[in-house]
């Protein structure tokens, strides 16, 4: 199993921490915040995994040019911001078969493997990992059908728009194929564009509801 891990961005919200490195690079409890990343995808049986860098991207390649215990580590520089979609694709050019996508800022104990067979078992073009939010004012929302199908997406509601409290985690099992549908060397996000458009198509989005800590 494969998986692409989004580490691109700048992280603003964790200034000054991030004025001098990278997000997933920094720290909880003495440790990079990637590698329980990286923890998290061998326990689940990834045994390779794709990195889009952007900000400061040579602390992370530097440190993991080697990979990571037994994970095989790639690395995709972006020239200009190709958006979390459009980065994606990049990251992934060569893989053939459904791969997980996870944020390099995700701290989660997820049953990957069990998210993984759950979408086969759907035929999914893409299942989406949610978690119950006490306040979906924070998040991009997931509405979903009584099978669990996406029905759309709403980021950061009003209170009159939190129509569901299904948050969106930014980790997805996605089809290759489903690469194909995002324009090539332009900014293509996941939730604003790629996922409406795969809506509007009929293609079978699904909603994981994911238990543990996120």
């Amino acid at each position: 199993m494969k998986a692409v891990i989004m580490a691109g961005g700048e992280g603003k919200r964790l200034r000054p921490l991030t004025c001098t490195l990278p997000k997933p690079m920094a720290k909880i409890l003495g440790k990079p915040i990637i590698e329980y990343i990286f923890e998290l995808l061998i326990s689940s049986g990834v045994t390779e995994a794709a990195v889009t860098l952007g900000y400061l991207s040579h602390m992370i390649e530097e440190r993991y040019e080697s990979g990571y215990k037994n994970l095989k580590l790639n690395f995709t520089r972006e020239d200009k911001p190709l958006g979390t979609a459009g980065g994606v694709k990049n990251a992934s050019a060569t893989f053939d078969e459904p791969f997980i996508v996870i944020s390099g800022d995700a701290v989660c104990d997820f049953d990957l493997e069990k998210i993984v067979s759950y979408h086969k078992a759907r035929n999914a073009s893409v299942t989406v990992v949610a978690v119950e939010a006490s306040d979906p004012r924070e998040y991009g929302i997931i509405t979903v059908d009584k099978e669990n199908k996406v029905t759309g997406f709403i980021e950061k509601p009003s209170w009159t728009q939190a129509i569901s409290n299904l948050a969106n985690t930014g980790i997805y099992i996605i089809n290759p194929e489903c690469m194909d549908l995002i324009p090539k060397g332009e900014s293509f996000d996941f939730a604003s564009e790629l996922f409406p458009m795969m809506l509007e198509k009929d293609m079978p989005v699904y909603c994981y509801h994911a238990d543990g800590y996120w």
